[in-house]
């Protein structure tokens, strides 16, 4: 089927392309912590294994900050703009004032809501300040860690997270800080990816991509996190003490191999997506986990690259939406 919303517990469909064209193939003032004094350490980057990442929290965080993956989150918002058909937001909020993007990488998001909200005021932190220098007035950027004690100024109206499935190690946490962070009234709002290959028709078991991920899943474990943490979202969100919960599930195909305009332009994003991030997905996670060299992880990506662009494996991420609102004051 052409539409890959899935709200209910049956599985995500998609359907295989079994005539695909050659086309196909081309298809390749500040509202945070009154104690911010921002120091010039929190700017830098350490290099590792050719790669940058943040100098804040070292360590905390395992992918890069670097041209290539700031390339790569813009490339992935511009996958999120296709699957939610431009929305920026889904939970039903209307005018917000006071905006928090968390984990806000190049800002891309943050800037984008702030041009179509000019009455809104919106704040985007992140460890890496890798978010550009020119904005629209009504936006800033901090860096900030989102596990750390939140002691904004000002209650949000709307907080907003994305693709922090690596993150945090404590997610439920972090759900619970924003629930604080609210004014009542008003929304949190995460888009995530289940960082898992499914396949509805068992093309993907076995494959070096099914493979690569379990490792990568092991070594986040090593690193104190689950990196399969996203079906796990909705009870977090009510064990903060959200209400009127809401989750609604999609999918990005790994490649090209669905029918449809639509799912064959995700495809295409997403494949250049993963194979853009796969060596930084990869590298300090591997490394660091299992003391891997960097010239043998690259050695394990060649078949998982292969795999992500065979169009006879039809795999497909769960891309999950979850948003809850915190009760009026009268409600609580």
């Amino acid at each position: 089927m052409d539409d890959i919303e899935h709200d209910g517990p049956d599985p995500i469909v998609l359907d295989v392309d079994s005539q695909p064209s050659d086309s196909d193939s081309a298809l390749g003032a500040s509202l945070v912590s009154d104690t911010s004094s921002m120091r010039s350490s929190l700017y830098e980057s350490i290099e590792e294994n050719g790669r940058t990442y943040h100098k804040y929290k070292q360590g905390n965080y395992q992918l890069p900050n670097d041209e290539m993956e700031q390339n790569r989150l813009d490339l992935q918002h511009h996958l999120f703009n296709l699957t939610f058909d431009g929305k920026l937001a889904l939970a039903p909020i209307s005018k917000p004032h006071v905006v928090l993007d968390i984990g806000t990488g190049t800002g891309i998001w943050a800037l984008d809501f702030a041009t179509q909200n000019p009455s809104a005021v919106v704040l985007g932190t992140d460890l890496s300040a890798i978010q550009p220098d020119f904005v629209p007035p009504n936006c800033r950027f901090e860096v900030d860690d989102a596990e750390d004690e939140w002691t904004y100024s000002s209650k949000f109206d709307y907080i907003h997270g994305r693709a922090l499935f690596s993150c945090f190690k404590n997610p439920a946490a972090v759900f619970k800080k924003a629930y604080e962070a609210l004014a009542p009234g008003g929304y949190f709002e995460m888009q995530e990816v289940y960082f898992r290959p499914h396949s509805n028709d068992g093309t993907s078991h076995g494959t070096a991509l099914e493979v690569w991920n379990a490792k990568i899943i092991e070594g986040a474990k090593i690193l104190g996190k689950d990196w399969w943490c996203t079906p796990h979202y909705t009870q977090w969100f009510k064990e903060a003490g959200f209400r009127n919960v809401v989750e609604r599930q999609l999918a990005w195909p790994s490649n090209t191999w669905p029918k449809g305009k639509k799912q064959k332009e995700m495809g295409m994003t997403m494949l250049a997506n993963g194979l853009e991030g796969l060596s930084g997905v990869s590298l300090a996670v591997l490394t660091r986990a299992f003391g891997m060299s960097a010239q043998e992880v690259e050695a394990m990506l060649l078949d998982v690259r292969r795999d992500m662009a065979d169009r006879r494996i039809h795999s497909f991420y769960p891309v999950y939406v979850v948003y809850g609102q915190k009760p009026l004051a009268d409600e609580t």
